[in-house]
Parts: structure tokens; C-alpha cells; sequence
């Protein structure tokens, strides 16, 4: 159902914003634009390699080469986070897209009982696998956290694909007859969009790996005997928190076998029809009543 329309500019500049479309609003897109000037995401970056560097080299003295490598690409992804999050004022379309993920659970679980049984057959699988756990357990902290980081930019990167496809779509299908060219949504705006959708499908995908990491870890201390894990590894099983049978060999193949699948998450939610088209369907009308409130901030009288 169509919400009424803001009535003035002021009206629809709170409406941008209460709805995680801060770059609708002239003023904070021009604002934005500014801070994404090469300048200022030049010095972005030095400030960022200036605590990546030393951080990474101080892990890496302190334990070991991949774990200096791994905290210092982190520093850097935090740091961007950061300028993100306030300069470019992500954190409202963040707060935004985790309301909506939280109202959308009911979608959540459909898809969950569509994906997880194939891929829960599928990781089991590899979870009573010898080689599986010979692996992962063998894998340091750091080069498991850069296998993690690896999963989520593969992930990323293709939602971002999939997701500027459904954007473009969508606007095409809005209404472009009753809305005219103004409709037409490009730069900053269509970035905001696909930002939209992207950070709601991150939160999606995160809740469906840390139900899968849980699974794992539940599973694995129930039904995985010490003796064999120990003789599949080599070794005895190491447990650092002292809480028995949580061993840190569990903990990282259940992290790695949970990164995998919310890679594979990340992919199905984009390609299964049904999820596509209940999820879309709310995205579509989220659309054209951003639009609608566009033309009128556009068109209507300053407030």
C-alpha cells in the first residue's frame, strides 16, 4: 500500500532519512561527493596504512607473518568502515536495512528452509571429513581470518553485481509513464539503492552463517568423539577457553565451514525465483515510493 506523499521538501528530506536514503537529500549528496573527492579518500588511505603498517608488523613479530597480514588488511577495511560509516553516512542506511532485515525474518525463514537442507547435507558432509578437519585445524588464526575476509568479498562482490541488475530493473518497472524522466535514478541516488539492498542481504547472510557456525559447534561437541578427531588430526585437540568439548580445531573448522556457507548464501538468495520475487516485491514498492517522495522533493515547494 502506497504511504502518502511529504508534502514539502523538509518533509521528504526527513522521509530520505528515516528510510536509509541519505544521498536523495541535495545537501548530503553534494556533501558526500565532496568527501569522495580522490584528496580526501587519498588521505583516507594514507591514514589507514599508517595504523595498518605498524599494527600488522607488531602481530606479526608477536606471532607470526600471516596473522600480520590479516590484521593489518582489517585495520584497513575498519578504517574505511569508519570513514563510511560517518563521513559518508552510511550508518543510516546500515540502521535502516537492519530494521528491515529484522521486519523481513518471516522471508528470512522460507529461504532458509530451501537453502539449508541441500547445503547443510552438502558441509555435513565435509564436516565428518578427515581431511576437512586436517585443514582447517591446521589453518593459523591468521590465514583462517583471511580465508574468512576472502568468502565475504566474493560474496560482496557478487551481490553488488546481481544487486545493480535488480536496481536497474526496478526502475524501469516503477512507474516511468506516471513518474516521467524524473523517475530516472543515476549517480549517488542508484549508488544508495544498490547500498540499500546490499547491506540488507549482508545482515541476512550473517544471520544465516552464525546459525550454521552454531549448528556446527552444537553438533560437533555432541557427536564428534575426541579420540577420533585426534587421531584424524594428528595430535591432541587444543582447548584454550577450557571448555570442554569446545576445541579451538572445532571452532575454525565451524568458522570456515560457516564463511563457505555464506558465500553460498549470498549467491542463492539472488537466484532463487521465489526469495527474488517476495523479497523484490517489497523492495519494488520500497522503490517507487522513493521516487514518488523524489519527484515531489524535486518539483514541490522549498519548506
Amino acid at each position: 500500500m502506497t504511504q502518502p506523499v511529504p508534502a514539502d521538501r523538509r518533509e521528504a528530506e526527513a522521509w530520505f532519512l528515516a528510510h536509509g536514503l541519505p544521498y536523495f537529500v541535495d545537501p548530503i549528496r553534494e556533501q558526500v561527493r565532496r568527501r569522495l573527492s580522490r584528496a580526501r579518500l587519498l588521505s583516507v588511505a594514507l591514514a589507514g596504512l599508517l595504523l595498518a603498517v605498524p599494527a600488522g608488523i607488531a602481530v606479526a613479530w608477536w606471532n607470526e607473518p600471516s596473522a600480520g597480514i590479516s590484521v593489518g588488511i582489517t585495520v584497513l577495511v575498519a578504517v574505511a568502515a569508519v570513514y563510511a560509516g560517518r563521513a559518508l553516512r552510511v550508518h543510516l542506511i546500515a540502521t535502516w536495512a537492519l530494521r528491515q532485515t529484522l521486519a523481513s525474518l518471516g522471508l528470512l525463514f522460507p529461504l532458509a528452509t530451501r537453502a539449508l537442507p541441500m547445503l547443510l547435507l552438502f558441509v555435513t558432509f565435509l564436516f565428518i571429513n578427515t581431511e576437512v578437519w586436517m585443514v582447517a585445524s591446521a589453518l593459523d588464526g591468521g590465514i583462517l581470518w583471511g580465508a574468512v575476509m576472502l568468502f565475504a568479498a566474493l560474496a560482496v562482490g557478487f551481490l553488488v553485481v546481481r544487486l545493480t541488475e535488480e536496481v536497474d530493473r526496478l526502475d524501469d518497472e516503477v512507474g516511468r509513464d506516471e513518474l516521467g524522466d524524473d523517475a530516472d535514478v543515476v549517480g549517488l541516488q542508484r549508488t544508495n539503492l544498490v547500498l540499500v539492498l546490499l547491506i540488507t542481504q549482508a545482515f541476512q547472510v550473517l544471520l544465516l552463517s552464525l546459525a550454521v557456525f552454531a549448528f556446527f559447534l552444537v553438533f560437533g561437541a555432541v557427536a564428534m568423539d575426541e579420540k577420533v578427531l585426534e587421531a584424524w588430526i594428528g595430535e591432541p585437540l587444543n582447548y584454550p577457553w577450557d571448555i570442554r568439548p569446545v576445541s579451538r580445531e572445532l571452532v575454525q573448522v565451524s568458522t570456515f565451514l560457516a564463511a563457505f556457507s555464506g558465500l553460498y548464501f549470498a549467491v542463492y538468495a539472488v537466484t532463487d525465483e521465489n526469495y527474488r520475487r517476495e523479497f523484490f516485491t517489497e523492495v519494488l514498492g520500497e522503490l517507487e515510493q522513493a521516487l514518488r517522495v523524489r519527484v515531489r522533493y524535486l518539483l514541490g515547494p522549498r519548506g
